[in-house]
């Protein structure tokens, strides 16, 4: 697989990444941990080489699968996790004091069986630190050697400025697909004056843009997606559209909807590289061969002006966790 380089400090990772999050958090039970461990082994093979988790799956449990699966090969792998949450726990309130920074980085370089974290991310900017502790304190675990790169997630253009002019930001983790188009306004246009990464997290748009979810599709108590209003039936119903856009395309291609919303987003800009997760090989080799689909301008453009003939219907995120991010 083609490797990129996010942002300007070098660091290189697989054009591809691989969500982690999925085999253990937010879709529902936890997937076998030997699974787990086989699918990212398996995801290694066949040229993935950035990873990422965060203690929050889980919590903890993330890190601990991603850890073993990747000891082994570990100086062959960027491994991406995160800290921001009081206790670890995504549903507790925000916490990125710089005593629980430096503790989940102490308590996450053990899970993850090393002694450095590549890329260290702020989960969500917590509004009641300052930015500039924030970075200051992740500076100083690079000045340790206990990080490698900072990392920012879901933060706004301000955050994103307050703390790359403290220590370069190498790359911002946020939402981006074909059905989440936001980033294109203020912060796409802000990582390429910066020279900040950009890695799309949701990137199949939580499964939708895969063509196999309708407006039928059942989530069970521990699916996240159960509580998101563009997961409603009538929501679902309503975004068919989009996907009928995908499968036309698809078929020109000889590819699948989720092989062109992936090589969508490798097309915009260099240094962007989705982490699509799955639970399944299948998938896996799925979303990685859409490292071979290459759309021409002719295709990308007919993409665009076929969009704005769409309005995607629902909110991504419901009431409390579109407080988080204001979006």
């Amino acid at each position: 697989m083609e490797k990129r380089v996010l942002g300007t400090n070098g660091l290189e990772v697989s054009a591809i990444g691989l969500g982690c999050m999925g085999l253990s958090y937010g879709y529902g039970p936890a997937t076998d941990r030997g699974r787990a461990v086989a699918l990212i082994r398996t995801a290694f093979e066949k040229g993935v080489t950035f990873f990422d988790t965060a203690e929050a799956y889980g919590p903890f449990i993330n890190e601990e699968v991603v850890g073993e699966a990747l000891a082994p090969m570990r100086r062959d792998v960027v491994i991406a996790t995160k800290f921001g949450f009081r206790n670890g726990d995504a549903q507790q309130s925000l916490d990125s004091r710089p005593e629980r920074i430096r503790q989940v980085a102490e308590e996450s370089l053990k899970r993850l069986r090393t002694d450095v974290i590549d890329l260290f991310y702020q989960h969500r900017v917590d509004p009641d630190v300052p930015m500039e502790d924030v970075a200051g304190t992740v500076q100083e675990l690079i000045w340790e050697g206990k990080v490698r790169y900072f990392g920012l997630s879901e933060a706004s253009v301000t955050s994103i400025r307050k703390a790359h002019a403290v220590h370069p930001v190498a790359a911002l983790q946020s939402e981006y697909s074909l059905w989440w188009r936001e980033p294109e306004k203020e912060i796409i246009p802000v990582l390429e004056e910066l020279g900040i990464g950009f890695v799309p997290f949701s990137p199949l748009g939580k499964g939708f843009l895969t063509g196999r979810i309708d407006a039928h599709a059942a989530f069970g108590d521990e699916d996240f997606r159960r509580v998101v209003p563009r997961f409603a039936p009538e929501a679902l119903a309503a975004n068919q559209g989009l996907i009928t856009l995908l499968q036309q395309i698809a078929a020109a291609n000889g590819a699948s909807p989720a092989q062109i919303a992936l090589a969508w987003l490798l097309a915009q800009k260099p240094w962007i590289v989705p982490i699509p997760g799955t639970t399944r090989i299948d998938r896996l080799e799925e979303n990685l061969g859409s490292a071979g689909v290459h759309l021409g301008p002719h295709e990308l453009k007919g993409i665009d002006e076929a969009l704005e003939r769409i309005t995607v219907v629902g909110d991504r995120y419901p009431a409390w966790l579109k407080e988080r991010v204001g979006r």
